[in-house]
């Protein structure tokens, strides 16, 4: 199995530091808002992952937090926390907000198929450790104190930008930077380790007392606290998006190997983003779509799992609702396709030929997943199967053993979601007479569909079907 490694910006064998196991990390979220789409896509790209390796007989042990306190509006430790800004949003407690996203999330996860990780830390459980690691830098010389927070000296970490390669020096000149200036900060890119409940924070509502004064963590330990706590000090794998390379990971890296005196991660992970429109997909901005809108538009999820895996996870991803319907339309024929096959109940006699078709299909979807993760590669296998002259029982029993790493659902699928397959043929030879332009002939298709009991919306790349 290979992947692509950020830290060495190359496709690397993956070896795992224990044999046949694998300690595996993902950057979850804050939980303050209801998580859209694009970053519901990272999560799902770090359940292929765990599946994957599952599917190639690994025990995984995969890690998911929850941030619910210390993430400020700014990676860079500036600005109002996110927890806090929920709470002040809502009328409600920090805590209260926490559990109410928390619960959104999974509900939308669950939707998604996301297999549920072995732990999900949340830092505000975990204060005793995090002052324990910080106490460890100020202690080894890797931090400092002033009056408003502890901070992780960078200049004493030669590698701080090994794994973002950026040139810090020549970025910004000056020391501090940020809402409030801290006059006693030495570089602007050192980083709060524990902020202190003065200035801008003197009204924090979420704080606990520390051996440097009443404050709370700040968002980057707290990663490296949790990793940790439930994988050790070396990790196979740490996944997370793009967006936190030059700050988040590159200050996880420098705190966890400062403290621990050992390599933090071995292979680095990360998941480029999804677009809307070619645009950043921003609540801010209105265009922050979640799984509740998905579904009121009368999506199934499981579309959108569908559509997140015709996309490398490496690869930048445009949402439209067009794409949307064409996935929607794919997994509905590949359900149903299920569905019949699975009336199959004998099994015939495979021939050396056929036997060696099915030997092929399965080595062309593992060698898919074993480079880097290609799930587009993966996914366009599993229609060569479905198109394909193998016995039916033996298509039945390779898309099965796929769905465990697709996530689906294909077994769980009533037959009374599906659409019949003389509907969607109707739909494929109506969207040939509008291709075509021959509207006569599209609009007699459409009442023939409407009478099977079923009705149609028009998309550029497609037709979206459903039952009335």
């Amino acid at each position: 199995m290979k992947l692509y490694n950020t830290l060495s910006k190359k496709i690397e064998e993956f070896i795992p530091i224990e044999e046949g196991k694998v300690r595996f990390y993902h950057c979850g979220p804050t939980v303050y808002w209801t998580q859209h789409i694009g970053n519901l896509r990272g999560m799902a790209m770090g359940d292929i992952l765990v599946r994957t390796l599952r599917y190639f007989g690994y025990l995984v042990t995969h890690v998911r937090n929850y941030t619910d306190v210390g993430h400020l509006t700014s990676d860079s430790d500036t600005g109002e926390d996110k927890m806090e800004k929920g709470a002040k949003r809502e009328g409600s407690t920090p805590a209260e907000i926490a559990q109410k996203y928390i619960d959104i999330f999974e509900s939308d996860t669950k939707a998604i198929h996301l297999v549920e990780p072995d732990f999900k830390p949340c830092p505000s459980t975990l204060i005793p450790e995090i002052i324990d690691m910080v106490q460890t830098l100020i202690d080894k010389k890797f931090a400092y104190v002033t009056d408003m927070a502890v901070y992780f000296d960078v200049s004493k970490f030669p590698e701080y930008t090994k794994l973002s390669r950026q040139k810090i020096d020549m970025n910004i000149q000056g020391k501090g930077k940020g809402d409030v200036e801290d006059p006693d900060k030495k570089h602007f890119a050192d980083f709060a380790l524990w902020i202190l409940k003065v200035g801008s924070h003197a009204n924090a509502l979420q704080t606990w007392e520390s051996p440097w004064g009443v404050g709370f963590p700040g968002w980057h330990i707290e990663c490296s606290v949790m990793a940790k706590k439930y994988l050790g000090v070396t990790l196979d794998i740490h996944m997370g998006g793009v967006e936190h390379i030059p700050i988040h990971h590159t200050n996880e890296i420098a705190q966890s190997e400062a403290a621990n005196g050992v390599p933090f991660v071995h292979y680095w992970l990360h998941n480029e983003h999804l677009v809307i429109n070619h645009e950043k997909m921003a609540k801010s901005q209105g265009t922050g779509l979640s799984i509740d809108e998905v579904k009121k538009k009368g999506y199934d999820p499981l579309s959108l799992r569908y559509f997140y895996l015709n996309a490398h996870y490496r690869t930048r991803q445009n949402f439209t609702w067009d794409a949307l319907t064409a996935a929607e339309n794919s997994l509905k024929q590949l359900r149903l396709y299920m569905t019949n096959l699975t009336h199959e109940s004998n099994r015939t006699h495979l021939s050396k030929e056929k036997l060696d078709k099915v030997d092929t299909f399965r080595d062309k979807f593992d060698a898919a997943l074993s480079n880097d993760i290609n799930t587009p590669q993966a996914l366009a296998v599993v229609w060569e199967v479905v198109k394909s002259n193998i016995p039916s029982s033996d298509k039945y029993d390779l898309l099965v053993s796929f769905d465990e790493v697709l996530g689906l659902g294909l077994l769980m699928q009533k037959e009374v979601d599906v659409i019949p397959q003389r509907v969607l043929e109707l739909v494929a030879e109506r969207e040939i007479a509008r291709k075509a332009k021959d509207f006569v002939r599209s609009d007699t298709l459409r009442d023939t569909i409407e009478k099977e009991g079923y009705q149609i919306e028009d998309f550029s790349t497609g037709s979206k079907v459903s039952k009335k």
